[in-house]
């Protein structure tokens, strides 16, 4: 039986870039909840709708500043050709459900492999893949940034999964999370928009300048009947499928593609030889 503490990890995760990591991490939950603790004076609030493009041109940058502070820690040129096929492949099968009914089809991939390849990888694929998949689908817009960020999470949070877990449990920690990620997805989603799309003097607005909880109390009641119940619940029972059909199969080929590949290789130097 597969030892999944010893699972290879083909993006290394230093202390250093761990840091970088959660740094930017907060700074992106900064920019979908600003308005929350930040909000726009009133009067500017016609102009709301420009807000979110000072984020797309700082989140790309923020993406980029982790991704290269993760390949210093050791991505290796067969990590980057196996980055380079998972993400051409999550292209290939966003279109096969495009969003329709909230049919996702990229999101148990990566699970999968951020489970397999470990936390760095996973964040790296999550960016790659909606990349990949949205120039693919002609989906590049202002969400795209948010989206990417927001995948990175999924796959880093597959990662970081216990590792000791196998068999069907295994299994089923994976589909539990593949539905819980559905919904974090769907959540983070909305409310990057929600502040300056729901309108204004309904029982579903963001009101500037009004508590906290009162916003998350309107923002919660928008998402339950906008998104949670039709197309993030959509995207849960895709997950949840996908993983309880096909994820013995993908993750026994994920872990003997990653042995073959020697990712994370044992080296005992002993006098006059050396053994990998």
């Amino acid at each position: 039986m597969t030892d999944h503490a010893t699972d290879p990890r083909t993006v290394r995760i230093t202390p250093r870039s761990a840091l970088v990591l959660g740094l930017a991490s907060l700074a992106g939950l900064a920019m979908f909840f600003w308005p929350l603790v930040a909000p726009p004076e009133p009067a500017s609030l016609g102009h709301a709708a420009d807000a979110p493009l000072i984020f797309i041109v700082t989140l790309p940058v923020l993406i980029a500043i982790v991704l290269a502070e993760i390949s210093g820690g050791g991505i290796d040129s067969k990590a980057l050709a196996m980055l380079g096929v998972l993400s051409a492949i999550n292209a290939a099968l966003r279109p096969l459900g495009a969003g329709t009914a909230g049919v996702e089809t990229v999101f148990f991939l990566l699970v999968l492999s951020g489970r397999v390849f470990g936390p760095g990888f996973g964040f790296v694929l999550g960016s790659t893949s909606l990349f990949a998949s949205a120039l693919l689908t002609a989906g590049v817009g202002p969400w795209l940034p948010f989206q990417m960020l927001c995948s990175s999470w999924v796959g880093l949070g597959a990662g970081l999964l216990p590792r000791k877990v196998s068999g069907r449990a295994e299994i089923a920690m994976l589909a539990a999370y593949g539905v819980f990620s559905a919904y974090f997805f769907g959540f983070l989603m909305n409310m990057w928009f929600w502040p300056f799309t729901a309108g204004v003097d309904t029982q579903l607005s963001f009101v500037a300048g009004a508590p906290v909880l009162e916003n998350l109390h309107r923002f919660a009641v928008f998402t339950l009947l906008t998104s949670t119940a039709g197309w993030d619940t959509g995207r849960a029972v895709t997950n949840l499928v996908a993983i309880l059909l096909v994820g013995p199969a993908v993750l026994a080929v994920f872990r003997r593609a990653a042995r073959r590949a020697a990712f994370d290789p044992v080296v005992d130097f002993v006098p006059g030889r050396a053994r990998g």
